[in-house]
């Protein structure tokens, strides 16, 4: 093990109260600063920064938020406004009737037999991924870097099955240049201010985004016309879904919503995922050596595929601990619609009740040492509360592609520590920064050593 007194990389999270300039000034440079550090030894916190708000860690407040009182508690309004112009009324974002049909419509797209039938795809970007890092020579490699590529070719080839008539690239280019544009949340849209209150820094890329869109509709009427080719892919299962209660089917723009959700959602947090879980392994060699020898053991040399994963635990506990240890969506935004009682608190109608998930993940009252990469915590899952572990979210949103994220993450994870062993580089330690996902600023440098 490292020695005691070294842990990864965390956020100092806040000690002193601070006013809504402080308050302001600290989520811009990272919203996770506005987290105060009493969140993680305490099951609610709550105060007004210009309103009300209540940061819940709390495994029972979580479940009555997220499943039992789920439509008094819709999405907030700043996840909605920040990503409705790139990806419309899709699944992330739309609520009540039009996304309850819109989710049993996509609900089979993710079955286990169709993830599975994805795996070699995931399989192959794995292996690109290891002939960039042979290609690179002795340099240290940006794993954060090489990790978004290859979870974008995994989703790239997934979502049009490579068909030429998609420019995954400039989509890709596309959606990058909103997410940094759009995507830093400000302090008055986690607070749910209303949209005619300005956003400091926020300047709307209307151009990629109408580029991105026309790039879609084209390719998903251009599947349309075509139909399917082997084994079928997302657009594929997505043009054939129909809401089993109405029979409705998707028209084009829904399609091309719910892709673009896919392809966004679906890349940069499993890419983050893979970041951490790289750093993680380079920063603790004895976790890295009992995954190595786990993946020897069940691989011999070659690649991971999909039938492989079940049978890789200590991989996927890697992964867990990265995701509770860096969840991709740190906090959770909602807004009570109605008046409630939250841990024996009075939350009114219109307050602002945030999920913390980096601070939840972190709590001292649900962790044994909250901020150590442990692995072996997820050693048994049943007994982990599942309100305390939230990194697909919970209740009915939850992530529907959490099992194709997982699936992916562990062929990719196993088939890189198979073949190099990877090492930190000294004074290069990323720093995790929240804008719209939990990301490692300044890249995850490694030395990767052929074994």
């Amino acid at each position: 093990m490292p020695p005691a007194a070294s842990l990864p990389v965390h956020i100092p999270l806040g000690t002193k109260p601070m006013g809504i300039w402080a308050s302001l000034q600290a989520s811009r440079r990272n919203v996770l600063n506005i987290i105060p550090a009493i969140a993680t030894r305490q099951p609610m916190v709550s105060g007004r920064t210009g309103k009300r708000w209540h940061m819940v860690m709390d495994p029972a407040a979580n479940r009555r938020v997220l499943l039992e009182e789920v439509d008094n508690y819709p999405k907030s309004l700043v996840t909605k406004n920040l990503l409705r112009p790139a990806i419309g009324e899709s699944l992330f974002i739309a609520e009540g009737a039009h996304w309850r049909w819109q989710r049993r419509a996509a609900a089979p797209v993710f079955s286990h037999r169709n993830v599975m039938n994805l795996a070699p795809i995931m399989t192959a970007a794995a292996e690109r991924s290891c002939q960039r890092i042979a290609a690179a020579g002795p340099r240290a490699v940006d794993m954060a870097e090489d990790m978004v590529r290859t979870t974008f070719d995994v989703i790239a080839e997934v979502t049009f099955s490579g068909d030429g008539t998609f420019d995954a690239d400039a989509v890709h280019g596309a959606i990058d240049a909103y997410i940094s544009e759009a995507g830093k949340i400000s302090l008055f849209d986690l607070l749910g201010f209303p949209d005619w209150v300005p956003r400091p820094g926020r300047v709307m890329s209307g151009g990629a985004v109408k580029q991105m869109k026309r790039v879609a509709d084209e390719a998903v009427e251009a599947r349309r016309a075509r139909g399917p080719d082997g084994v079928p892919d997302l657009l594929d299962l997505l043009l054939e879904g129909e809401d089993p209660k109405t029979k409705r089917q998707m028209n084009t723009a829904e399609l091309r919503d719910n892709l673009l959700t896919f392809i966004v959602a679906g890349h940069e947090t499993t890419a983050l995922t893979l970041a951490w879980s790289l750093y993680l392994c380079a920063f603790d060699q004895e976790v890295q050596d009992r995954a190595r020898a786990e993946v020897r053991d069940v691989l011999g040399d070659r690649a991971c595929e999909g039938a492989d994963v079940e049978n890789l635990p200590y991989i996927r506990q890697i992964i867990d601990e990265a995701l509770r240890l860096y969840p991709p969506a740190g906090v959770i935004s909602r807004t009570a619609q109605a008046d409630d009682t939250l841990c024996g608190r009075e939350v009114k109608r219109g307050d602002t009740v945030i999920l913390p998930i980096y601070a939840l993940h972190r709590s001292h009252l649900l962790w044994d040492d909250p901020d150590a990469f442990r692995p072996e915590r997820f050693a048994d899952r049943k007994a982990i509360d599942r309100y305390a572990y939230l990194p697909f979210g919970d209740g009915p949103r939850i992530c529907i592609g959490a099992s194709f994220a997982i699936q992916e993450a562990v062929i990719i994870l196993a088939t890189l520590l198979n073949r190099y062993r990877f090492t930190p580089v000294k004074g290069r330690n990323p720093d995790p920064v929240m804008i719209l996902t939990l990301r490692p600023e300044g890249g995850v440098w490694l030395e990767a050593e052929a074994v």
